[in-house]
């Protein structure tokens, strides 16, 4: 007899998701479905899985949730892991494609969205009662969206920005929000998952700016050396606070409220600066 490949059957259902605007036959024939998009932890590489949600307010709307029930199983399944190391995720509905972050909830808070999945879905109750592990439910935050602006790379460089200034501001204002409540000796995961998406895509930003937006533009443009010169150094120096940002979430101090504060600093007058050079140059070259 063979085995069941859990693998090959998403597939088969993930092809039919994308061929039929978010519509499957089957077992899943008349459920709603989404494909979430994860980064594995180890591979590095993206990790698709269809999954069963439940809105935070019920038909009304509000975030989506979906459910680390592995079918009851006594282990998370690999996309939680997965959403744990890297939070910045890509949902699929059928009708609209969008990133967000994945911001597990905690406590008593964790208890109110599962009841309130388990009125919707009763079925993950009975998941619940199989197993000794609390079962996760996973918030799916919309990332910030600029609005429709110019295009070209020089558009793209305003979103990207705007991106990482409107998620470092909600990172700041998480951190506000948690030291009244016992400061920052552990950080709650709405806080960690968001500062970590931050710095994923700081770095990831400015590593394509070194390899290959720069090198380009310094070719076309040789009086520039010198502020690429200038703007690799700062990226250094960002990398650092971000880096030392990063392992501050596992055991944050005192000092991690000053840390965002400096990061926000540092970045706020590089993403300045870089604007107020590079924009005329970008658009130009698509003039």
């Amino acid at each position: 007899m063979s085995s069941f490949n859990a693998a090959s059957f998403n597939q088969v259902v993930i092809e039919e998701f994308r061929a039929n605007a978010g519509r499957v036959g089957g077992p899943f024939e008349g459920s709603e479905l989404i494909l979430l998009t994860t980064t594995g932890a180890r591979s590095g590489k993206p990790h698709t899985v269809p999954l069963g949600f439940v809105r935070e307010g019920g038909t009304g709307g509000g975030h989506l949730l979906v459910v680390g029930s592995a079918g009851g199983a006594d282990r998370h399944p690999a996309w939680y892991h997965n959403l744990l190391s890297r939070p910045l995720v890509q949902v699929e509905t059928g009708t609209e494609e969008y990133e967000a972050v994945a911001v597990p909830a905690e406590g008593a808070r964790r208890d109110e969205l599962f009841a309130h999945v388990v009125r919707e879905e009763p079925g993950y109750g009975e998941y619940q009662a199989g197993t000794a592990r609390a079962i996760p439910v996973v918030v799916l935050q919309r990332t910030h969206e600029v609005p429709a602006g110019e295009g070209g790379i020089a558009g793209k460089l305003l979103d990207v920005h705007g991106w990482l200034r409107a998620q470092l501001a909600l990172v700041r204002e998480l951190v506000r929000e948690e030291e009244p409540r016992g400061g920052p000796a552990s950080l709650g995961l709405q806080l960690r998952q968001h500062c970590l998406a931050f710095c994923h895509t700081l770095e990831f930003h400015h590593k394509s700016e070194d390899a290959g937006l720069f090198p380009y533009l310094e070719q076309q443009h040789p009086h520039l050396r010198e502020f690429f010169r200038r703007i690799g150094a700062e990226h250094r120096v960002i990398a650092a606070l971000q880096e030392e940002l990063a392992r501050a979430l596992d055991a944050p101090g005192a000092g991690f409220s000053e840390r965002v504060e400096r990061m926000s600093r540092e970045l706020e007058a590089h993403l300045d600066a870089e604007e107020a050079q590079l924009l005329p140059v970008l658009r130009a070259l698509e003039a």
